[in-house]
């Protein structure tokens, strides 16, 4: 048990000393939130404190916008003043929208999310899975 106490406590400690090099990443916030969440549905407690330290040195894997991106982008949006589809439904992560009369625009190559495109809906911006239509995020 002490054994496995002094191997956990090295990778953390190695990790952390990690920790300033992926600060300079964009998305660092929401690398160490997403990998604190991911970490404690795994593995309680110790797995957020883990996941959270991994997911801020690698700025995260779900290649959304971390919170340090989204001022920017959200400018970058209110300056191509596209118009706002109206959506019957609520906004929120995981509606599907539908396929005809929502305008898709692609994200600019600096925000690192090629992947997905963007779309405003009931004048807030969001993010979506191109292939299935999702709001995968709310850019407020």
């Amino acid at each position: 048990m002490t054994i496995n106490i002094l191997k956990f406590g090295a990778v953390l400690l190695s990790l952390s000393l990690l920790a300033p090099i992926g600060a300079q990443a964009q998305g660092v916030v929401r690398g160490a939130a997403n990998g604190a969440d991911q970490g404690d549905a795994v593995a309680g407690s110790v797995g957020a404190v883990v996941g959270g330290v991994v997911g801020g040195v690698t700025g995260g894997v779900d290649g959304l916008l971390g919170i340090d991106q989204r001022p920017r982008f959200r400018d970058y949006v209110i300056r191509e003043h596209h118009p706002s589809y109206r959506y019957s439904e609520e906004v929120r992560t995981g509606a599907i929208l539908p396929m005809d009369g929502v305008v898709y625009y692609d994200v600019p190559p600096e925000y690192g999310v090629g992947a997905y495109r963007y779309a405003v809906v009931n004048n807030e911006t969001v993010l979506v899975d191109p292939r299935t239509h999702e709001i995968v995020q709310i850019i407020n």
